[in-house]
C-alpha cells in the first residue's frame, strides 16, 4: 500500500500533499519567528483561515452554513467557530501608498506618453509646461494627491531618484519598494499569494494557468550572477510587454463599456540562488 493511500485511510491529505505544504511553510514560518511570530499566534491565525475558507467552499458547493458543517469541513471546535464569526472577519487594507503606487507605476512605464522608443520609463522634469512630467504623471491617475507628497513618499521608499538636471527617475520598474517595511509585507503577500494559487489550480485540474519554472544545480557563484542578471533582463521586459499590453487591453475595455470587466490577472517571474541541496533556511532538499 503507498504512502498516500495510508494516509487517506486515516482521514489524513496525501503524504506527497503534507511534504510539499511543510516545505512551502518553512520560509513563511521563518520570517515569523524573526519579526514575534509564535506557534500559538499562527495558529490562531490559521484557525480565521479555515473559517474563511470552510465558509467559501460551503456557499461555492449551495450547501447550508452552519457550524456543524464548517466544524466537519475544518477541524475547528464549535467554540471557535462562534468566537470568531462573532468577532468577524478581519478585512486587511493595504498601506494607503501601494494602491496609488502601483497604478502610477504601470503608467508610467506602459504608457507611450511617459516611455522612450525602447519601451524603458523616461525620466520626467517635475514640472513642464509642455510634454510628459512627474505632474503630469500623477495627475493622470489622481488628482485628489499632491505630486510632491508622492515624490517625497517613494524617495523615501527608494522607488525613484532626482538627477542633477530635477528630472525624477524610476529606480525600479516594478512597484518593489527599497524600503518600507508594510509595503514590502503587502507584496510578499500579494505575490506569493497569487503564484501559489496558480499552482494550486494547477494541482487540482483543469485548465492550467501558466506556472513554470527553470532548475540547475552544480553553478558556480560567476555563473549564478550572470544568469541573475539574465533573468532579470529578459524578466522585466516579459513584465514590461504585458504591462503595456494590459494597459491598453484595460483603457480598450472600458471605452467599449464591457458587459463583463470583473477579472483579473498576475503575471510574474523569479529567480532564487542557494547552496545546492539547502533551503534559504537549511533544509535539505
Amino acid at each position: 500500500m503507498t504512502d498516500d493511500a495510508d494516509t487517506a485511510s486515516e482521514g489524513l491529505p496525501p503524504s506527497a500533499l503534507t511534504r510539499a505544504a511543510r516545505h512551502l511553510l518553512r520560509p513563511l514560518v521563518r520570517l515569523l519567528v524573526t519579526h514575534g511570530g509564535t506557534h500559538p499566534f499562527l495558529a490562531s491565525l490559521l484557525k480565521d483561515v479555515y473559517l474563511e475558507v470552510a465558509v467559501e467552499e460551503l456557499e461555492k458547493s449551495g450547501e447550508r452554513v452552519t457550524a456543524s458543517r464548517i466544524s466537519l469541513l475544518s477541524g475547528l471546535h464549535r467554540k471557535d467557530i462562534k468566537r470568531l464569526r462573532e468577532a468577524g472577519e478581519a478585512r486587511y487594507a493595504p498601506p494607503a501608498s501601494v494602491s496609488l503606487g502601483a497604478r502610477l507605476v504601470a503608467r508610467w512605464t506602459g504608457d507611450p506618453a511617459f516611455t522612450g522608443a525602447d519601451g524603458a520609463p523616461l525620466p520626467l522634469p517635475r514640472q513642464a509646461e509642455s510634454g510628459p512630467s512627474f505632474e503630469t504623471l500623477v495627475a493622470s491617475v489622481s488628482t485628489d494627491i499632491r505630486p510632491r507628497a508622492v515624490l517625497d513618499e517613494w524617495l523615501r521608499l527608494g522607488l525613484v531618484e532626482v538627477d542633477a538636471g530635477d528630472h525624477v527617475r524610476l529606480v525600479t520598474d516594478a512597484f518593489v519598494p527599497r524600503e518600507g517595511f508594510d509595503e514590502k509585507a503587502h507584496y510578499l503577500g500579494r505575490n506569493v499569494h497569487d503564484h501559489l494559487a496558480a499552482a494550486v489550480h494547477n494541482v487540482s485540474g483543469g485548465e492550467p494557468m501558466f506556472e513554470r519554472g527553470v532548475y540547475y544545480e552544480g553553478l558556480s557563484e560567476r555563473s549564478v550572477d550572470e544568469l541573475a542578471a539574465l533573468a532579470e533582463e529578459l524578466g522585466m521586459e516579459a513584465l514590461r510587454r504585458v504591462n503595456r499590453r494590459a494597459l491598453a487591453l484595460q483603457r480598450r475595455d472600458a471605452s467599449e463599456a464591457a458587459s463583463e470587466t470583473n477579472q483579473r490577472i498576475h503575471f510574474g517571474a523569479f529567480f532564487y540562488h542557494a547552496e545546492s541541496g539547502r533551503d534559504d533556511d537549511g533544509e535539505s532538499g
